[in-house]
């Protein structure tokens, strides 16, 4: 008896072996003890997943192409100043105020303004003592969106101008013709100083131009300077004294109220 019911389990279990045989195949018990748990951890990826990785990668690629060439294609990209700046004051003897902002000496100005005030009124300024000059504009601001404006403060138009807390007209951001830019080429080798370059031959259209009027000397004043990012709103350059002594002999605040 104990014979046949050994042998009854055994009929069994190879029944049910075989049962499972005829539905699905399997590796021999001795190499593959743990089906479910070997199969997790050998899976390999699914085919349809590695195209999908490389679809990212292409994707990457074709934007870093992208942008270097808009770089390439708008170089007022990469006008942006970092925390030293090259500032330069220039202006002829009769004419307004110009200030640019520099990243580099060899770099387009990613801010240019003509200020109404003379430049021979400000010279005296300066060597009177300090000199601390404000730009002011209005902050625009969204209705709908109850939001402030989207533009970049060095990208304001139109300032108000005040000289040591007195008013003094307006200041007009301009973009950098080629007179002015014939001005900075001009001072590109001094990193630090002030001077008079001479008089240039001038047509009758150049003899409005605030730059050269009628073809006068221009005065310069040449300085790095330290630009501090108080908020988008506000921005302020300080001359930097080579001898790292006392305060700047001349500060500009960017004011967005």
């Amino acid at each position: 008896m104990a014979k046949t019911s050994q042998d009854k389990k055994a009929f069994h279990w190879s029944t049910k072996v075989s049962n499972q045989d005829e539905e699905k195949e399997e590796e021999p018990s001795s190499f593959n003890p743990c089906p479910q748990k070997i199969n997790q951890e050998t899976e390999l990826p699914s085919p349809l997943a590695r195209p999908k990785k490389l679809q990212t990668v292409t994707i990457a690629k074709f934007r870093s192409a992208l942008l270097n060439a808009l770089h390439k294609n708008r170089p007022s990209l990469l006008h942006g100043l970092g925390p030293r700046v090259v500032g330069t004051l220039f202006g002829s003897r009769k004419g307004h105020v110009h200030f640019a902002f520099q990243r580099n000496p060899a770099a387009q100005p990613a801010f240019l303004i003509e200020l109404q005030t003379p430049i021979s009124g400000l010279v005296n300024e300066m060597a009177s003592g300090l000199v601390r000059i404000a730009l002011e504009c209005d902050k625009e601001v969204d209705m709908i969106k109850k939001v402030g404006s989207s533009r970049r403060i060095l990208e304001e138009p139109v300032w108000r101008t005040y000289c040591n807390g007195k008013k003094c007209g307006f200041g007009m951001k301009k973009e950098c013709g080629e007179k002015e830019w014939k001005v900075l080429k001009a001072v590109e080798p001094i990193s630090m100083g002030a001077g008079v370059l001479p008089a240039e031959k001038q047509g009758d259209d150049d003899k409005e131009d605030g730059v050269a009027n009628n073809g006068g000397e221009i005065m310069y004043m040449r300085a790095k300077f330290e630009r501090v990012v108080g908020s988008r709103d506000s921005e302020a350059f300080y001359m930097m004294n080579p001898d790292s002594n006392g305060a700047p002999e001349l500060s500009i605040y960017l004011l967005r109220v």
